[in-house]
C-alpha cells in the first residue's frame, strides 16, 4: 500500500521565541505547498503556542518533543498530553535516544506515554534504535525489538497503525554520520515484519516508519524512496528553512 510520507524537524532546546516564529514562518512559506505528505514541526516547548498561531491556516502540524503520561498531576516540570493537545499538537515525539540516555527514560516509561497519547488522541512519533557499542556486537535487532515491543505492548492494532516509529540509529545522531540505505532499509523492513508480527500484516503495513540520524538534503532522497522507509525524523537539518525545505521536497531532489 502506498503510506504517506511524514517529515517531521525536531528543533530540540534550540531558538528562542522570535526565532521560533521566524523559522516556522519560513517552513510555512515553503512547505505548505505540499498536499501528499505531512509536515511536523517539533519547537521548544516554549515556543509551542507562539508556532502554533503562526502555522493557524497552514498544512504544518505541530509536535511536542517530550511529555508525562498523566493527564495532571503534582509532577513539577512536565507537561500533560492534555496540555500539549490545548496548545495544539497533533504529535508528541517519546523515547528519543537523548530522553533515554541523559534522562533515564526507560522502555516502561515509553510504554505509558504512548498509551496515553492515544487515549488523548495525539499521535506519538515513537523512537527506537541501537548504540554504536550495540550495533557492532551485533544487537541492532534485539534492541529495536525489545524497544519496539515494549511501546506497542498497550495498544490495540487500530491505534498501532496510526502511530508513527522512527528509527534512530543512537550513533548517527548529530555526529555526521548516517546508516547507509541499504542499512536503513534493512532494518525498516524488519521492523515492519515485527510490527506484522505482533498485530498483523495490514497493521505493519499502514504503519508509517521514518528514518533519523544525520537526515540532510544530500541523502534524504536516497533514504526516503527506499520501500520501507516513509519518512524522517530531522534534527540539525530542521533548524534552517532552505534545508529542511530541500528534505520536504526529496522526490524533486531526485529530478
Amino acid at each position: 500500500m502506498a503510506r504517506r510520507p511524514i517529515i517531521a524537524g525536531n528543533w530540540k532546546m534550540h531558538l528562542s521565541i522570535a526565532e521560533s516564529l521566524a523559522l516556522a514562518s519560513e517552513v510555512r512559506d515553503r512547505c505548505s505547498r505540499f498536499r501528499d505528505r505531512d509536515v511536523v514541526v517539533a519547537p521548544p516547548l516554549t515556543s509551542l503556542y507562539a508556532v502554533k498561531e503562526r502555522l493557524a491556516d497552514s498544512r504544518i502540524q505541530l509536535a511536542a518533543q517530550n511529555c508525562h503520561w498523566a493527564a495532571q498531576g503534582a509532577y513539577t516540570g512536565e507537561v500533560s498530553p492534555t496540555q500539549l493537545k490545548d496548545l495544539g499538537c497533533t504529535h508528541v515525539i517519546v523515547g528519543h535516544s537523548e530522553r533515554r540516555q541523559y534522562f533515564g527514560e526507560t522502555d516502561e516509561w515509553v510504554s505509558r506515554k504512548v498509551r496515553s497519547l492515544h487515549d488523548h488522541d495525539l499521535v506519538p512519533i515513537i523512537c527506537i534504535g541501537e548504540t554504536l557499542e550495540q550495533r557492532e556486537a551485533g544487537d541492532t535487532m534485539s534492541v529495536v525489538s525489545t524497544q519496539l515491543e515494549a511501546a506497542l505492548a498497550a495498544l490495540s492494532g487500530d491505534e498501532a497503525r496510526t502511530s508513527v516509529v522512527a528509527y534512530e540509529p543512537v550513533w548517527a545522531i548529530g555526529t555526521g554520520r548516517n546508516a547507509t540505505p541499504a542499512q536503513a532499509q534493512e532494518v525498516h523492513a524488519a521492523i515492519r515484519r515485527l510490527i506484522a508480527k505482533r498485530f498483523d500484516a495490514s497493521v505493519a503495513d499502514a504503519v508509517r516508519i521514518q528514518y533519523g540520524g544525520s537526515v540532510k538534503p544530500e541523502n534524504a532522497a536516497e533514504l526516503l524512496t527506499q520501500p520501507d522507509i516513509d519518512g524522517a525524523l530531522v534534527g540539525g537539518a530542521s533548524l534552517k528553512s532552505d534545508s529542511f525545505a530541500r528534505i520536504v521536497s526529496f522526490r524533486e531532489e531526485l529530478a
